[in-house]
Parts: structure tokens; C-alpha cells; sequence
């Protein structure tokens, strides 16, 4: 029984803008972190730490351990990868080696889980939303740029007080972290935000701001689809506190996928729009804007 009072061992697969963020919050928290990266990301980690600059943290610089794959046991494993990369990634993390230990993704999408409890002991994998603006400027450098940084912890089959447990260390480190009652509604409540925000802004090129008032009947459109589904699954959703949200963001917010977009890596497309057009025909859910939107990136990718 892991309690608050005692340092964990948590290792971070992909310290990028959110895993970057979390490694060093926990690092300056007494916490041992080991991130896992490519050989040269982890050789600038090991030499260099990890500086976050946020309005929200302050300015810092954190140690951390590095390594190209877990080699050791820990408490938890943080996946913060991009879906991309989940495949490639968890090569870096031994079943064998992680044995007991949570592991967290903090991915988009709802599909994940599947995959990650076929891998792992299927009873610790712990599926995580979190609601943060961070990005990785360099290896070892994170700019943190929202207000806030808001976990949800979830997991129906994790023993409560793991969650619980881990919960309060990432409150402790500064981050506002919570057990969420349901797995999926917790995964669904992000995906219904995230879908219609990353298909509008990066199929247009424009910041919310834009979106939201020159494409107001695609994002209207979208929201409705997207919450139809979400109920489909077994997720309430709520598409007017969905717009309000909306509503209530900085104008200039770009969504993750769109910043990927340009900066030519790979889109997030196939694990929030393609996961979102899969449980829509799973459930008779009729989600044509939804489906253009995604046949149009798809075109432009190529």
C-alpha cells in the first residue's frame, strides 16, 4: 500500500509537452523519475533535467533519471506518447519489467485501453484524461502554457486505493488529480470536447476563436455528433455545456492535432476522428459531418 508520505518511482514514456510537465512536477516533488526516450533525448535529459517554464508552476528546472527501457521496477508507468507512437513506444516497456505497476496512458481517443490491457496486467492498466495546454520546445524544455493542469484517473478494474494513492501524489506535485467514477464517461467527456475542436481547427487551418464563429454551424453540427455517439457508448454529454466551453476558451487555443499539422508530424486523426466514426457505425449513429471532416484530412495527409 503505496502511501502519500512516501516517494514513488514513476517512470514517463514520452517526455513530451505533457509527460515532460508531469516527470518535472514530480521530480521537484521528491518523487524518482525515469523518463524513457530515444538515446538521444535521454542522454540530454540525463545531462540537462527538465526546465519547465509556466505561469501556472513558475519557472524550474528539475533532475531526472533516463533510459531508453524500463529496466527496474516502479510504481506507475505515465504513457504520454502520441497515439502514433503507442506501438513503437511500448517496446521502451517491458510487460515483464512493469509487472505490478499502474500503467496510466494519457492519450486521445477511447481505443487505447483495449490495446494497453491486452500488453499489461489488464487490472492495473489505468486509462488517465488530462486537461493541460504544455508543449516541448526542446528535449528537456516545456512551456506550459494554461491556467490549469487537471487529471482524471480511471481504471474500473484498478484497485481503488492505487488510484486514490496516485491521485494524491499528482495534487501534491501541483496538478488538481481525481479518481473518476467511470471509465468511460471519463474517456467519452474528453473525446466529445477533443473531436469537434481538432477536426475544425486543423481542417481550416484557424484557432478556436475562428472556428467557432466562421464554422459555427460545422461546430454546432459536430458537438451533436459527437454527444450522440458518446451517449451511444454509454457517456452522458451534454452539447450545450459543450459549446459554452467552447465559448469560454481563449480565442488564439489551437488544438494538439493542429499544431502537429503544422509542424508536419503525424495526425492524431485515426485515433479521435477514425475511433469516433467506428463507434458511431458500431451504433447506428449518423455522423456525416463528422465523416467529411475526417475524409477531408485524410485527402490532405496524403
Amino acid at each position: 500500500m503505496t502511501f502519500v508520505t512516501q516517494p514513488l518511482t514513476v517512470a514517463v514514456l514520452g517526455p513530451g509537452g505533457t509527460g515532460g510537465l508531469l516527470a518535472a512536477l514530480l521530480s521537484r516533488s521528491g518523487h524518482r523519475v525515469i523518463c524513457l526516450a530515444g538515446e538521444a533525448t535521454a542522454g540530454t535529459l540525463r545531462r540537462t533535467g527538465i526546465t519547465v517554464r509556466s505561469p501556472q508552476f513558475g519557472d524550474f528546472t528539475a533532475a531526472v533519471d533516463a533510459d531508453t527501457e524500463l529496466r527496474e521496477p516502479v510504481d506507475a508507468c505515465l504513457i504520454t506518447v502520441k497515439h502514433t507512437a503507442l506501438g513503437a513506444a511500448l517496446t521502451r516497456v517491458p510487460p515483464a519489467v512493469l509487472g505490478d505497476a499502474l500503467a496510466v496512458p494519457l492519450l486521445n481517443g477511447v481505443e487505447h485501453p483495449a490495446a494497453l490491457r491486452a500488453r499489461y496486467h489488464p487490472d492495473r492498466v489505468a486509462p488517465a484524461v488530462i486537461r493541460v495546454e504544455s508543449t516541448r520546445t526542446a528535449p528537456g524544455v516545456i512551456e506550459h502554457g494554461s491556467p490549469f493542469t487537471e487529471i482524471d484517473l480511471a481504471g474500473d478494474a484498478v484497485p481503488r486505493a492505487r488510484l486514490e494513492a496516485l491521485a494524491a501524489h499528482l495534487t501534491a506535485c501541483g496538478t488538481t488529480a481525481r479518481v473518476a467514477g467511470d471509465e468511460t464517461a471519463a474517456l467519452w467527456a474528453k473525446m466529445a470536447f477533443l473531436a469537434p475542436f481538432a477536426l475544425l481547427t486543423t481542417r481550416y487551418g484557424v484557432p478556436l476563436g475562428v472556428a467557432r464563429t466562421r464554422h459555427r454551424q460545422e461546430l454546432e453540427a459536430l458537438v451533436a455528433e459527437t454527444a450522440a455517439v458518446s451517449r451511444a457508448c454509454g457517456a452522458p454529454a451534454d452539447p450545450d455545456l459543450a459549446l459554452a466551453r467552447y465559448d469560454a476558451f481563449p480565442p488564439a487555443a489551437k488544438s494538439s492535432m493542429q499544431r502537429d499539422a503544422e509542424a508536419g508530424r503525424p495526425l492524431e486523426l485515426d485515433a479521435i476522428g477514425g475511433a469516433l466514426l467506428r463507434a458511431a457505425e458500431r451504433h447506428g449513429v449518423p455522423v456525416p459531418m463528422t465523416a467529411r471532416l475526417v475524409r477531408e484530412l485524410r485527402g490532405s495527409a496524403h
